[in-house]
């Protein structure tokens, strides 16, 4: 199973993005929004952030990076919007620990919304 992040796996599951076992390509990995392409130190400064933000939002349950052969941490594209969202919600005053479970709340949201409106298709393409 997908591992972008600890708090609400099953979203992963409900978009169908379950990772074979097969190595991805290098075209692949360009398209794929999982793939743990950014270091700390290249996604903080992409974010404007410091490492310590980032270890931050791990800790509240937001994002889990992977970890490289060296133990490094290494982010994915989808897990660098994720930190950008809750350096908005920060900068507007909200506390860390709340913005993390606020991004948390709008995502499993989004994906109801994404799981329904499809339901909603398939239902209509019946009659």
């Amino acid at each position: 199973m997908d591992q972008r992040r600890s708090a609400a796996e099953g979203d992963t599951l409900a978009r169908g993005r379950i990772t074979d076992t097969a190595e991805p390509t290098a075209e692949d990995r360009f398209d794929d929004e999982d793939y743990p392409a950014y270091s700390m130190g290249t996604a903080a400064e992409m974010l404007g952030v410091t490492p310590t933000f980032l270890r931050a939002l791990g800790a509240a349950h937001l994002i889990e990076p992977k970890r490289s052969s060296g133990g490094h941490r290494r982010y994915s594209r989808y897990q660098l919007r994720l930190a950008a969202r809750a350096r908005e919600l920060v900068d507007q005053g909200t506390p860390v620990e709340a913005a993390c479970r606020i991004i948390i709340l709008e995502d499993q949201l989004a994906e109801a919304l994404r799981i329904n409106a499809e339901y909603e298709r398939e239902r209509t393409a019946g009659d």
